[in-house]
């Protein structure tokens, strides 16, 4: 029987190198991307992020290193040779021209005939939701607006690529939300290959099929929303992407580990009894019990904040038998119905199939 080949990625990075003087910024990376995907590069400020989709447009030179695109090296091609759209977090719209002509900008460039600009523009208004904005001025619009706009300059002229720079971060919160699940939508419709710059996790969770998280210029991990979210494989994506309780821990025997005065089950942990670890474990994690439930794994605490976060709340609870303070996830009908409030006692469980162990 023979086995269906692997389809070749659509952009290749091979060992990818950027100095800027004696800082470096961008260290060996090696990236595969499938066409269609869309891939949020993940982290910090200075992180390296920007300076790689930068690489990638060709608006800054690698140090060193390969870039592919559907098969072809466009490592040293200039960027308008290369196949993408872009969108800045500036928008970066011409304030002189009308709506129409921004996103036909690209179409005559390419010496398109009128009716084909026409033809094209009038689809891609209708594609974002403006259809009757053709003929007014980027300075009549809000935020929004010329973000799609800006994005529908971008996919004018139907690139294999687009990359869109923080493009929602100098907006509102609602209409960030909200044009984000436009532009995951209309990427999907499209089926065009994707790369967004965000510092912003929730961004990344929501909108990506795989997240690079980078962090001092180099790649941390590579993966699902999910795989990062549940599996992080570096202290530093496992404090990055969501809230996390890092607890000191040691090995008490293979699939036990202590915590404090207390041991539980965990199938990651192994080594040498006594060695020391710290466990990362989500908040939502720790599990609290109702005052009427029976469980020998039970950890007695005491709350000692209540941060409220609109649809849940996260409490920081202190447990003397795990010498060091936990965060827990509460529900609100949690804490009505148990009438919860900073000072009162709670029972909590570790899921401990759930902890996470790296090296102290």
């Amino acid at each position: 029987m023979s086995i269906a080949a692997r389809p070749e990625p659509y952009l290749v990075l091979k060992a990818i190198h950027k100095v800027f003087g004696t800082f470096v910024a961008l260290r060996a990376i090696d990236l595969e991307i499938a066409r269609g995907e869309f891939v949020c590069f993940l982290g910090p400020s200075g992180c390296g992020k920007t300076t790689l989709l930068r690489i990638i447009a060709g608006l800054e030179r690698q140090t060193s290193g390969t870039i592919h695109q559907d098969g072809r090296d466009i490592s040293t091609l200039a960027p308008t040779q290369r196949d993408y759209g872009i969108v800045f977090q500036s928008y970066a719209l011409f304030p002189n021209l009308t709506v129409f002509d921004n996103v036909a900008y690209g179409l005559v460039n390419r010496r398109l005939g009128r009716a084909a600009i026409a033809s094209r523009v009038e689809e891609l208004l209708a594609l974002i939701g403006l259809p009757h904005s053709a003929a007014k001025y980027p300075n009549q619009l809000s935020g929004g607006e010329q973000q799609r706009i800006a994005l529908a300059r971008a996919l004018a002229t139907s690139p294999g690529l687009l990359l869109l720079d923080e493009p929602l971060s100098a907006l509102d919160a609602i209409v960030r939300i909200h044009l984000r699940h436009e532009i995951r939508a209309l990427q999907q419709r499209l089926g065009v290959t994707t790369i967004m710059v965000t510092h912003d996790q929730e961004e990344a969770l929501t909108m990506a099929d795989r997240i690079v998280v980078m962090n001092h210029g180099v790649i941390n991990q590579v993966g699902t929303p999910l795989e990062v979210y549940r599996e992080p494989a570096t202290p530093f994506a496992a404090n990055f992407v969501g809230k996390v309780n890092i607890l000191d821990a040691a090995i008490e025997m293979p699939g036990r580990l202590r915590i404090g005065g207390r041991v539980v089950d965990c199938p990651l942990a192994g080594g040498d009894p006594g060695r020391m670890v710290r466990a990362y474990l989500r908040p939502e994690d720790i599990v609290p019990l109702e005052p009427a439930a029976s469980a020998g794994d039970a950890i007695a605490a005491t709350i000692e904040r209540i941060d409220f976060h609109g649809s849940h709340c996260l409490a920081r609870v202190i447990a003397d038998d795990l010498g060091q303070p936990l965060t827990v996830f509460l529900s609100l009908n949690a804490i009505a119905e148990q009438g919860l409030a900073v000072g009162s006692p709670l029972r909590v469980r570790i899921r401990g199939e759930r902890v996470r162990l790296f090296d102290a």
